[in-house]
């Protein structure tokens, strides 16, 4: 197969990213296009320009207006979305809100990211639940297989099942789909991280009948820092309590959403990265994005292949659309993740992550616009040199 060699070089121009690095970690914290980061600035400087009335005026309306963009765009009712800092702080609304007693058990997979494992870790160890971390045996065959080891451990105690739609450090996307329809036929509410979802993958909450959804806007929708969303089914919503207390509960004014009241305003922010939503989407249409990420995907599969052997790895599942899209993990061997991090980018200037998962370590890269073959090509030779005269990494 004929490999692609370049992305298109007007797109490239369009990122901010130091021409120095060859940055292979989009995954992590995405990064801003200059047409969304300038719009983002202009919304800081109305702020500034006006703040009582940008945070209690217009800036209410451009949050409805951001919020009825992004309902369009993931298909769900604008009233059905509250706009948050980040996933971490959706998953902890949810956990913190769930009525569970001692016995009753949250299941997900042992893939998931640590951060929200400490969460529901944090919550079920307050009153005498159980997380449980389903294992996930690697490889995956293909989705009936995954479906079936995760099924094993529902018992009747699960009150609920927390699933990645999309895995951080292994990369894999799962069959949420599945998982949601199998967790409605137990009748168990479904809570699904999508943090890497949204600007990579299409989405559509409504058809996707989940129940609680969390997702990040500022990694592939590429919208500036601190930019998410909770989704949450209206019958579930008034259940939901506030993390932060504020002038929403018991609010003057009520407006015609408890949710909204509760979630959207929590005292003094900079929300203007919520407000570019609809920028990010105009950039994505202008630039053709569905084409753009199918062409990174053809990118990271073509060079799965290599990656895997440099590293003397194996691929986590079939190198397709089901299970790999715009990032690629393998596993690799090392006794000091940190260091090795560390001197990737010291040395080679290449950004891409190694990840510790529980005892394991995965190196990963990821691939948007900007991304062309010779910054994979960057990364191998960097990856062979480390192996022949570093203690680093092992092949």
């Amino acid at each position: 197969m004929h490999k692609i060699l370049f992305m298109n070089p007007s797109i490239k121009s369009q990122f901010l990213i130091s021409d120095s690095i060859t940055f292979l970690n989009f995954g992590s914290f995405g990064a801003c296009p200059k047409p969304i980061f300038e719009k983002y600035q202009k919304f800081q400087l109305e702020l500034e320009q006006s703040p009582v009335q940008f945070i209690t005026n217009t800036g209410v309306r451009y949050l409805e207006e951001s919020r009825k963009a992004l309902g369009n765009y993931v298909n769900c009712a604008a009233d059905d979305l509250v706009y948050i800092t980040n996933p971490s702080y959706g998953v902890n609304a949810i956990a913190k809100s769930l009525k569970l007693g001692p016995d009753d058990e949250v299941l997900t997979t042992d893939l998931e990211y640590g951060a929200c494992d400490k969460t529901w870790k944090y919550y079920c160890d307050k009153v005498g639940a159980k997380y449980v971390c389903q294992r996930i045996e690697l490889p995956i065959l293909d989705k009936a297989h995954f479906v079936a080891s995760f099924a094993k451990g529902i018992t009747k105690n699960t009150k609920l099942i927390f699933i990645s739609h999309i895995t951080s450090s292994t990369a894999l996307r799962l069959p949420v789909e599945e998982i949601c329809a199998l967790a409605h036929e137990n009748g168990i509410p479904c809570f699904i991280d999508g943090a890497h979802a949204p600007g990579q993958i299409p989405l559509d909450l409504t058809a996707l009948d989940v129940d609680y959804y969390v997702a990040a806007c500022h990694k592939w929708m590429m919208t500036p820092k601190g930019s998410a969303f909770l989704y949450v089914k209206k019958e579930l919503q008034n259940a939901i309590d506030p993390l932060v207390v504020s002038w929403g509960y018991d609010a003057l004014f009520p407006s015609k959403s408890l949710f909204l009241d509760y979630h959207q305003f929590n005292g003094t922010r900079d929300y203007t990265a919520f407000l570019c939503i609809p920028a990010a989407l105009e950039f994505m249409e202008q630039n053709n994005w569905v084409s753009v990420a199918e062409s990174c995907r053809t990118l990271v599969k073509q060079n799965a292949a290599t990656f895997y052997d440099t590293l003397g790895s194996t691929p986590h599942a079939p190198i397709d659309d089901n299970f790999m899209l715009q990032m690629c993990s393998a596993e690799i061997k090392t006794t000091n993740p940190e260091k090795l991090y560390r001197y990737i980018f010291d040395n080679y200037q290449v950004e891409i992550p190694v990840m510790r998962h529980g005892d394991k370590v995965y190196l990963r890269y990821s691939i948007n616009g900007f991304n062309d073959q010779k910054d994979l090509d960057t990364l191998f030779d960097a990856l062979e040199d480390i192996i022949k005269t570093t203690d680093l990494l092992k092949k």
